[in-house]
């Protein structure tokens, strides 16, 4: 699979944002709010590069993931997503190798893409994401 972004979390996207844009000459592509999963995203790109972006999530309150996360470990590295072309199809492939999906089914990330997350314990204590197409939740 292919390098989808980099997830890292931050309290505060516009306390950071001057940090890639002006240090590391990055660019916003795009921001949203996820309301189901508690986050604000910003992605941010090289614009010289098709490379994997960057991905700054900041919860929108005291819950979710992405703010549990901030609470026990601090800011930094979140996750790593990684493109499945067929998003339903892996989950059942890590399901019967005894790798199964947090998610029971795809659900609705950022950028309209039908998304899953893998236990850290599978991959070295790293968070992973799955990334499918918008129309394959």
């Amino acid at each position: 699979m292919k390098l989808d972004h980099v997830g890292i979390a931050v309290e505060s996207i516009d306390a950071v944002l001057g940090f890639y844009e002006w240090s590391l000459g990055l660019v916003v592509s795009h921001r949203e709010d996820v309301a189901a999963q508690g986050v604000r995203v910003a992605f941010l790109k090289d614009p010289a590069d098709s490379g994997a972006p960057i991905e700054l999530l900041e919860p929108l309150g005291g819950e979710g993931a992405v703010a549990k996360f901030l609470k026990s470990r601090g800011a930094g590295m979140h996750h790593l997503a990684f493109k499945a072309a067929d998003i339903s199809k892996e989950m059942k492939r890590l399901e019967a190798a005894g790798r199964p999906p947090l998610d029971r089914a795809p659900r609705l990330g950022a950028r309209g893409h039908a998304v899953c997350f893998l236990h850290p314990k599978h991959a070295g204590g790293v968070l992973v994401e799955l990334v499918g197409s918008g129309d394959d939740s």
